[in-house]
C-alpha cells in the first residue's frame, strides 16, 4: 500500500484529502509546516512513496521545502499544491524540483489522477533498476559527447558524465528530452513554455534560463564556454550532440 505525506496546513482541505486518498486504498499521514515535512523526509530513507506539498505554508513556504529536498537528495515524487495560477509561480515550483502541480481549487478526481501518475513513474523506475542488468532489454539511454562520454537514461532520470551521476527532476529530464529531440535547431523560450511546461500566457523567461544554467553545470566541461546546450542570441537555445 502507497504512503502519502500530505503538507498542508489548511485543516478541512487536509481532512478532505486524506478522506478521498484512503478511500482509493493510499495510507496518509499530514502534517502542517514545512519544518515538520523536512524532519519526515529529510534525511535517508522514508516510508512514503509521493508527497503532496501546499505552496503556502506558514514557517518555510512550499519553494523552500521542494528546494531543500531535493538538495537533500530527496527525490520521492511531489505534486505542489498552489492558490497562485500565475505561470511564473508553476515554473518557480519546477525550478525548485516538483514534479506536477494543482492550482487550488481543484477536482478530486484530478488531484487522485496525478498522484496515481506520479506513482506509476515511481514503479517505472524501479522496475528499470531491478532489470537494469538484464540483456537484451531495451533502454531509454541518449548517448552523446565526443568521446561518447555522456549519457541521459530517462526511464530513471538520470544523467552520467563521466562515471559521475546526477539525478534529475522531471521537468529537467523533459527539457533536455525536448531540445534532443530538435538536436541542431534553434528552440525559442516561448516554444519551451508552451511545449515542455504547457503554459500559453505570457510569462517571465528566466526560470528557463535557470534551467538552462543548471543544466550546462552537470553537462558541460566548462559551463561558461558550452558545447551541448548553446544560446541562440534573441531566440533561445540549441543543443548540439
Amino acid at each position: 500500500m502507497n504512503c502519502v505525506l500530505v503538507v498542508e496546513d489548511e485543516q478541512h482541505l487536509a481532512s478532505g484529502l486524506r478522506f478521498n486518498l484512503e478511500a482509493e486504498g493510499y495510507q496518509v499521514e499530514i502534517v502542517e509546516t514545512g519544518e515538520e515535512a523536512l524532519q519526515r523526509l529529510v534525511p535517508g530513507p522514508t516510508k512514503f512513496d509521493a508527497v503532496i506539498l501546499d505552496v503556502m505554508l506558514p514557517g518555510k513556504d512550499g519553494f523552500s521545502v521542494m528546494s531543500e529536498m531535493r538538495q537533500a537528495g530527496q527525490f520521492l515524487p511531489t505534486l505542489m499544491l498552489t492558490a497562485r495560477g500565475h505561470p511564473d509561480d508553476v515554473l518557480r515550483g519546477f525550478e525548485a524540483g516538483a514534479d506536477d502541480y494543482l492550482t487550488k481549487p481543484f477536482e478530486l478526481a484530478i488531484l487522485i489522477a496525478r498522484i496515481r501518475g506520479l506513482l506509476r513513474r515511481r514503479e517505472w523506475v524501479q522496475a528499470s533498476l531491478n532489470s537494469a542488468a538484464a540483456p537484451g532489454k531495451p533502454k531509454h539511454v541518449f548517448t552523446f559527447g565526443d568521446k561518447a562520454d555522456k549519457s541521459l537514461n530517462f526511464d530513471l532520470l538520470e544523467l552520467c558524465i563521466r562515471g559521475q551521476v546526477f539525478h534529475l527532476t522531471l521537468m529537467e529530464a523533459n527539457l533536455l528530452r525536448y531540445l534532443i529531440d530538435h538536436d541542431g535547431e534553434a528552440v525559442s523560450r516561448k516554444t519551451m513554455l508552451e511545449e515542455v511546461w504547457s503554459l500559453q500566457e505570457d510569462t517571465d523567461t528566466r526560470p528557463i534560463d535557470n534551467f538552462i544554467v543548471r543544466l550546462r553545470r552537470y553537462i558541460e566541461d566548462d559551463p561558461k564556454r558550452p558545447r551541448h546546450l548553446l544560446t541562440v542570441r534573441g531566440i533561445g537555445y540549441r543543443f548540439v550532440a
